[in-house]
């Protein structure tokens, strides 16, 4: 007989307040495939913690007395790279997400999330992709379009004065309206109430316009859409 059974995603929690952390191990244990096996309040503890209980996912939390949250994944991912790390934090500042992606992060997760994100996001980072909260993502984009619309010489040529084209020579129309709300930074439970049409559906959408696009997540797409001036921003 095949065994079904799920595999577990075991998970530390690293954050300096007690009560945000009983409230995200609560919304993590409602899911079966999800384990809550440590937590801890502060950076310093995070390589015990993994060596103790060898997690696939670390919660961290960016701003922590001691070491910080960007300084302890930094550590971490050089001792531990098949560990992924999610950030959590309350800066939807694009020099905070470019600060954790290079210390190896794999997803940037605001603590304003709903619990469908945040169950959404451990997921896809569970799974080796990349996640950065959606409001996150519009911010990475406005900035580009800004730098772009000042002749700012930081920014590749390739993003300034693009004529707006819809890509419908890859995608089809229903993909480029959901491309169209990812750029506005929309979650797949807005993007699905925006269309009418269920998550699911959008979760399909989304990873059909990845797999045309040649990209490995969202965070991609959206820039790459800018680039190619197949979405309208602003």
């Amino acid at each position: 007989m095949t065994n079904t059974r799920q595999k577990v995603t075991k998970i530390v929690l690293i954050d300096d307040h007690r009560l945000f952390r009983e409230g995200v191990r609560r919304i993590l244990e409602m899911e079966s495939q999800f384990e809550v096996v440590a937590e801890g309040e502060d950076g310093g503890v995070v390589e015990e913690v993994i060596l103790e209980h060898e997690p696939d996912v670390v919660l961290m939390d960016i701003n922590m007395p001691g070491i910080n949250g960007v300084e302890a994944t930094r550590r971490l991912i050089s001792r531990n790279p098949e560990v992924k790390v999610l950030i959590l934090s309350i800066h939807d500042d694009e020099t905070y997400v470019t600060h954790a992606l290079k210390s190896g992060a794999s997803g940037y997760l605001l603590k304003e999330m709903d619990a469908d994100s945040l169950v959404e996001a451990v997921k896809v980072v569970a799974d080796g992709g990349a996640y950065i909260h959606p409001k996150v993502t519009h911010n990475l984009v406005n900035e580009f379009r800004r730098l772009a619309t000042n002749g700012n010489k930081r920014v590749p040529s390739g993003f300034r004065d693009v004529e707006y084209r819809k890509p419908l020579h890859i995608l089809t129309r229903r993909e480029c309206e959901v491309l169209q709300l990812m750029t506005d930074g929309k979650s797949n439970r807005a993007i699905g109430e925006a269309l009418y049409i269920s998550e699911k559906t959008v979760k399909n959408h989304v990873s059909n316009i990845l797999q045309k696009m040649n990209v490995d997540d969202r965070t991609q797409a959206v820039v790459e859409a800018i680039k190619n001036g197949w979405v309208r921003v602003g």
